[in-house]
């Protein structure tokens, strides 16, 4: 009789805990346990989609996600190739409690919206590629693109998120003129922008690029999320300093530049440099100083890397989420700009990465009105020196990739619930 009494309440006792035991969560590592990093922002995106609890765990296991247990999250990481563990409420808490103390550089941010997300991108083809439209398309995140006709229309307003194409908004077409006015892509491109600037109703290209980033200032002021690298970051600054001022020579938009467009400038329109020096020579690659010497990277390639900072995560956790890597050493790489002059950055510009050796930035962020931007320097971090024509990085090479990923943590930020900074 007692045996039979003690089973009972030891069957009493066990189904009792079993909902306890059951209920489970998906925690997806994001340190070097993670077989493809890049598809588990993808893996973050659809859960928020399809309304499962979600949070990211800013500096746990190289800023991990975990997720409200749901079959169908356990099948896209299975179908996607994602590293992920099913673990009891109990192992759930048990992190949340490690996060919390105070004595951990560690935050919980809940991820609780999709981000509308649209990519500034030419509609005609050209012989390069741009690494945020790999990634995006790699991680299984949706976009729209968009050009100068949807800006100039009035749409950046749908969008919550913004990426520039590698685009030159002083109307001088990459200063491509003096290796490539010959070729066929680029004779086409000039044609097509200028037909389209007509269309628009502006006389130049220069001045219907100027409206497209006036237009982009205002998106971000208005609450909008910007991020851009390579060329984007300085053209679009020095088209704000050069608001009604000529900056283009004869070859460009068929008359000669201001004389004095250097003094002219003005550096209250931008938002992260200042003091820079346009480059009025139509036969160099630059548009400006902003951008560093590139010769300099390829003779010391072995140096060539940059660290990023790091953040208070429960006191600043913006910087905090853009940084979140599984290294904090990102190799460099080059671009039509490669790194931000250090000298030129505006001081109340937040520096997320520099490198030392070359005493330079590559990664930086700041607040315009009630939005924010982030500039990111290079154009392909798995593609050293990427020239015209070369082919686009597979990044099913490279699905860890520690500069991809500074990609993605910025396409997932406006995702982020995030509290007001602590004082």
């Amino acid at each position: 009789m007692k045996n039979i009494l003690f089973k009972l309440l030891a069957l009493s006792f066990l189904m009792m805990t079993i909902p306890s035991i059951r209920a489970t969560a998906i925690l997806i590592p994001m340190d070097m346990d993670q077989k493809n990093h890049l598809k588990a922002y993808g893996i973050a995106y659809y859960a928020v989609k399809e309304g499962v609890d979600a949070s990211w765990l800013l500096n746990y296991r190289g800023g991990s996600f975990m997720f409200s247990y749901a079959d169908k999250i356990e099948d896209e990481c299975i179908v996607r190739g994602v590293t992920y563990q099913v673990i009891a409420d109990v192992q759930a808490n048990t992190i949340r409690q490690e996060i919390a103390s105070v004595e951990n550089n560690m935050n919980e941010i809940k991820l609780t919206k999709i981000p509308k997300i649209a990519v500034y991108s030419p509609k005609n083809k050209l012989p390069w590629d741009d690494a945020v439209t790999l990634v995006l398309t790699y991680a299984e995140i949706p976009y729209d693109i968009i050009y100068d006709e949807e800006v100039i229309k009035g749409e950046l307003p749908k969008y919550d998120w913004l990426h520039l194409h590698h685009e030159d908004f002083t109307g001088q077409y990459g200063k491509f003129w003096a290796s490539y006015k010959n070729a066929a892509w680029y004779i086409q491109d000039v044609k097509e922008n200028e037909e389209r600037a007509q269309r628009l109703g502006f006389a130049k290209v220069s001045q219907m690029k100027l409206a497209v980033a006036k237009q982009i200032r205002n998106f971000v002021a208005g609450g909008g999320y910007l991020f851009a690298m390579c060329s984007g970051p300085d053209s679009f600054d020095i088209a704000l300093a050069a608001d009604g001022v000529d900056i283009c020579d004869i070859m460009f938009d068929g008359d000669p530049m201001d004389p004095n467009a250097q003094e002219k400038l003005n550096y209250d329109n931008t938002f992260a440099f200042t003091n820079f020096k346009i480059e009025k020579n139509p036969y160099k690659y630059e548009v400006s100083d902003i951008d560093v010497d590139p010769s300099v990277h390829i003779s010391n390639k072995k140096n060539d890397f940059f660290t990023l900072f790091e953040f208070s995560a429960k006191w600043d956790p913006v910087p905090t989420m853009l940084c979140q890597n599984h290294t904090s050493v990102i190799p460099g790489f080059m671009g039509q700009t490669t790194a931000f002059r250090k000298s030129l950055v505006k001081p109340t510009v937040t520096i997320m990465g520099e490198s030392k050796v070359f005493d330079e930035v590559r990664y930086i962020h700041g607040e315009f009105g009630k939005g924010t931007w982030t500039f990111y320097a290079g154009h392909d971090p798995e593609d050293y020196q990427h020239l015209v024509n070369d082919p686009p990085t597979d990044l099913n090479i490279f699905p860890n990739s520690p500069g991809y990923r500074l990609i993605l943590n910025n396409v997932l930020f406006p995702a982020a619930k995030k509290e007001k900074q602590k004082t």
